[in-house]
């Protein structure tokens, strides 16, 4: 059966305060010399290796999971799942 590799990325929604962005903007202003930098939102990022029959069956393996363990919250993050590569 074919491995999958599926990314996972969890950010805060546009209108949701991102407090370790906002330190790490700072930081890269005040300490870091990086005046340029005008906005820093952080996320999370995960990347799975999924054992699966499809593209379709791993994408849908991921999702269900996503949701059965509350790895985001809906009303404050945006989750997208991608597939990144097939292997055997």
């Amino acid at each position: 059966m074919p491995h999958f590799t599926v990314e996972v990325i969890i950010e805060n929604k546009k209108m949701a305060r991102d407090p370790e962005g906002e330190t790490i903007a700072r930081e890269l202003i005040s300490r870091g010399g990086f005046s340029e930098i005008r906005n820093v939102r952080a996320g999370k990022y995960l990347r799975l290796l999924v054992q699966a029959t499809d593209k379709e069956e791993a994408e849908q393996i991921v999702n269900r999971m996503s949701n059965a363990l509350r790895i985001f919250n809906p009303v404050a993050h945006k989750c997208t799942i991608r597939l990144k590569s097939e292997t055997e």
